[in-house]
Order: structure tokens, then C-alpha cells, then sequence
């Protein structure tokens, strides 16, 4: 059985090259079409349902989209205009408890990911491929680089999304 945890696989970075840059911001740029098409015509009481035994329901995974891509834009931009900036991680866990993670609309969610996502692609089709080597400080997980993150931010739309679509899938919704 797969594991529902991580429904394409884990996220397993490789260098990227300039045909991988372009190919993630596209799945980047993908994202809000791709989540609002997972999400279409769900009920409320499929929204508040896990999408694995133990995770999230799919209303926390829309909010949770939304909270780690602010962050992350916010990241390169800081990468972008900082010489190795610290960055603050968050507990996405906790994050994705909070009383309008767990119950707001997940319309808001929606139409923010569809600003920020514009936004954070304009930033990233403007970098030239030696902008992909500029880093950050993550104190958790130490340096890294636009090129990982890029990569894993591409992986973390198609993830999620994944998210949704197997659970309904398996649900047959």
C-alpha cells in the first residue's frame, strides 16, 4: 500500500538546471488552479475530512498551502535581498490547529494563493540561474539554497494537491 503520508513520494532533491527552473515554476504557478480543481464541489463535511487516518482534514491542508507559501515567498525575497538571511521557521502543526485553519472558508485560503502565487512567480521567472545559488539560514536544517527550495516547493503543490485528489479518489467523491 502507498504510503498516504507523501502520495508522489518523498521530496528527493537533485541540482536543478535551467529546463528543471522553468518546470518548477511552472508547478509553482500551477498550484491555485490545480487546488481550487482538487477542491471543487467538496462538502463542508468532506473539507473537515483527514485525508489519511491522523492528518489533516482537506480544509487544514488548503490553510496550510496558504501559510507555508507566505512564508516561503517571503524567504526567497529574503534571500533575493539579504546576504545569507536567517530566516524564522514556524510549528506548522500547530499553525494548522488554530481555530481558522480548522474551520474558516477555505475560499479565503483559495483567492490568497491565487495573489501570492502570482506574485511569487513574477519573483522567480526574474531570476537569472545564478539567483538559484543564492542562500539562506534555515536554524533547523542550516543552508540552503533557491535551487532546493524552488525544487521543493514545486514538490510541496504537486504533495498536497496529491493529498486531496487520492482521498477522492479513494472516497469516490
Amino acid at each position: 500500500m502507498t504510503d498516504l503520508r507523501f502520495p508522489i513520494g518523498p521530496y528527493k532533491h537533485r541540482a536543478g538546471s535551467a529546463a528543471d527552473h522553468a518546470a518548477w515554476i511552472e508547478q509553482i504557478a500551477a498550484l491555485p488552479l490545480r487546488l481550487r480543481e482538487a477542491v471543487e464541489g467538496l462538502t463542508d463535511a468532506q473539507l473537515d475530512t483527514p485525508y489519511r487516518p491522523g492528518g489533516w482534514t482537506v480544509r487544514q491542508v488548503v490553510h496550510h498551502l496558504a501559510d507555508s507559501h507566505i512564508n516561503s515567498y517571503m524567504r526567497f525575497r529574503l534571500a533575493m535581498t539579504e546576504t545569507y538571511p536567517t530566516i524564522k521557521p514556524y510549528e506548522e502543526k500547530a499553525w494548522a490547529e488554530l481555530p481558522d485553519a480548522r474551520t474558516a472558508d477555505i475560499a479565503v485560503s483559495l483567492t490568497l494563493l491565487e495573489s501570492l502565487h502570482t506574485r511569487w512567480v513574477l519573483l522567480l521567472r526574474s531570476f537569472d540561474e545564478k539567483d538559484f545559488a543564492r542562500t539562506l539560514n534555515h536554524p533547523e536544517t542550516g543552508i540552503l539554497d533557491l535551487d532546493f527550495l524552488t525544487g521543493m516547493y514545486a514538490w510541496h503543490c504537486r504533495h498536497h494537491v496529491a493529498h486531496v485528489t487520492g482521498l477522492r479518489l479513494r472516497e469516490g467523491w
